[in-house]
């Protein structure tokens, strides 16, 4: 870790008051979180008292302090919904846990408190700028505009393997070794992980298929969108990751289904998909033999090295469950208390989905909280504020969406 660590991450608050300053909120908000997750270091700083300093507290308290100052009315605006009980009780549930765990009040608000940095901010924030058309409008922009910032960094370390961010910051993110895949490698960027970085580009690489597909932009930064989307699909096919390309190729089909048959039915079937495979998983449906198949299945459609790279997952999933059923309502807390440990203490769990931290750390109250926090916005925006029947309206449909007001 060299000076330039510290340098960007404790000036990033003040670049982002410079930037509620100097252009409109919503692009100043969109411009501070995606700049932060694309280009800030993997790197977090003890602070007593709080949360760790990291690149996206940063952001948080910088866009706080910058609406405080510049747009202090905005926090009158605000009122809250029945939306937003599913948030407060995820970023709350870690006092339960905590109290149930007998860990203390004071572990309770300190975990509640990180968790709400984590989660809350950035989610309230979002409430505060993004809760309506144009807000949306910018975010999906950003999204298109950071992943064409990115490519170069793709294609770079694609051909001379993920070291930007130790030239730049002095040391790799992660284990250098998960960075191999399929006789290359696969791009970390500044990210910690290279599935991040496949995850980051897929999103952009459907928005910019699907607003260049419905005509709703023409142009990004002055290039044809016929280009954009063309960059963006042969970079992500390089990054090599299997998982999403399966999410790319999903969305696509989704998004096809909803605007050919005008109908929400397929994207509220993924969401009962989503709940039926953590209901099956968490309650211990899940048995090997059906894991057996999934995993079969997943090698004749990809490989067999992804294959063992699924029931890998699926395995360390079926035993973190298993363990989290132990203690079902409240979890079991923090400090890794919720993972496997062999009878030397080492511990011989590996955590890859969200679920499952979730489960196993604040239970039943931390998983559907979460879940439906994560859900029911979307199916909300679907079915309360813009229906399918509406998304060919021409104010949808507007081209200028990433202009100064």
């Amino acid at each position: 870790m060299n000076l330039l660590v510290y340098l960007v991450m404790f000036a990033w608050i003040p670049f982002v008051l410079y930037l509620f300053q100097r252009i409109p909120v919503q692009k100043a908000l969109v411009i501070s979180f995606i700049g932060a997750w694309l280009f800030l270091p993997q790197a977090q700083f003890p602070l007593r008292g709080l949360p760790d300093f990291t690149k996206m507290s940063a952001t948080c308290y910088g866009i706080l302090l910058a609406t405080l100052i510049f747009d202090g009315q905005r926090f009158k605006a605000f009122k809250p919904s029945w939306i937003d009980l599913p948030m407060a009780i995820w970023c709350l549930c870690p006092i339960a846990s905590s109290l149930a765990n007998g860990l203390g009040p004071y572990d309770g608000f300190a975990s509640a408190l990180a968790q709400t940095v984590t989660w809350g901010f950035p989610y309230f924030l979002g409430r505060l700028y993004l809760g309506n058309l144009v807000g949306l409008r910018q975010l999906a922009m950003g999204m298109i505009v950071g992943g064409m910032l990115y490519v170069p960094l793709c294609l770079l370390e694609t051909r001379l393997s993920p070291q930007l961010h130790r030239w730049i910051y002095g040391y790799h993110a992660h284990s250098f070794e998960q960075t191999m895949r399929l006789g290359g490698f696969r791009p970390t960027v500044f990210m910690e992980h290279g599935l991040m970085v496949g995850v980051w580009m897929m999103t952009a690489t459907l928005m910019a298929i699907w607003l260049w597909r419905a005509g709703s932009c023409t142009s990004i930064l002055n290039i044809p969108m016929i280009w954009v989307v063309l960059v963006l699909v042969v970079t992500f096919v390089l990054l090599k990751s299997t998982g999403a390309y399966v999410l790319l190729g999903l969305s696509l089909v989704l998004l096809w289904m909803v605007t050919g048959l005008r109908t929400s039915l397929p994207l509220f079937f993924l969401t009962f998909c989503i709940a039926g495979y953590l209901l099956v998983s968490g309650t211990g449906l899940l048995t090997p033999a059906n894991t057996k198949e999934i995993v079969t299945v997943a090698s004749q459609v990809t490989t067999l090295e992804r294959g063992k790279s699924l029931a890998f997952r699926l395995d360390n999933e079926q035993l973190l469950s298993k363990k989290a059923r132990l203690k079902p309502l409240f979890g079991w807390g923090g400090w890794g208390r919720a993972r496997l440990f062999d009878e030397q203490g080492r511990d011989i769990s590996v955590t890859d989905s969200l679920w499952i931290i979730a489960y196993g750390n604040h239970g039943l109250l931390g998983l559907l909280s979460l879940m439906t926090a994560l859900l029911l916005p979307c199916l909300g925006l679907l079915w309360l504020r813009f229906p399918v029947f509406t998304w060919s309206h021409p104010r949808l449909r507007r081209q200028r969406l990433w202009r100064s007001h």
